[in-house]
């Protein structure tokens, strides 16, 4: 979003309405809320600064997920809670063992797979540029392999998760 945007959006909620929350109790002005903004939790990269191999290094996970585990204990003990909380930057700096990539911000599904890595692309909650419906994608996670599937927001609201997907879940 661009500055000039970021005013119209600002300049929209002067009125005390604002047009841009779909569900009807978030349009009027309620007064000030917060949001949190974390950034670049990016696994593997405080090993490969710190073996000075940023290239090829990044194995290791442990500390960027005991840090987001930090962060998100800190986040969920917070009183008032936030509106909302967004995550930008790098997720991600080296993989291993991973077999599939999650992304987004293409505004559609799309994916692909190179070298035995998936790449799935999920379309958005919001604006759609092709033919998806606005949405969310579900991803069950097994010992031996990752299904995934895309659900519009009606689906998901009024059926759930599918039962294939509830019974992987069950699973040991």
């Amino acid at each position: 979003m661009s500055v000039a945007e970021a005013g119209g959006v600002f300049h929209r909620a002067r009125g005390r309405t604002l047009d841009a929350f779909p569900a009807e109790n978030e349009r009027e002005w309620k007064g000030p809320f917060y949001f949190i903004q974390g950034a670049d939790p990016q696994f593997g990269l405080m090993k490969a600064w710190s073996t000075g191999n940023c290239d090829s290094g990044g194995d290791e996970w442990q500390q960027e997920v005991r840090l987001t585990e930090q962060a998100v204990q800190a986040v969920n003990r917070l009183n008032p809670k936030p509106k909302f909380f967004v995550l930008c930057g790098d997720l991600i700096h080296a993989m291993p063992g991973v077999r599939a990539v999650f992304s987004g911000h293409y505004h559609r599904n799309a994916g692909g797979t190179y070298q035995n890595l998936d790449m799935v692309v999920s379309s958005a909650i919001g604006c759609q540029l092709g033919k998806d419906t606005h949405g969310l994608r579900v991803v069950v996670v097994t010992a031996e392999k990752i299904i995934h599937r895309y659900y519009s927001l009606d689906e998901l609201s009024e059926k759930g998760i599918g039962d294939d997907l509830m019974d992987l879940m069950k699973q040991k």
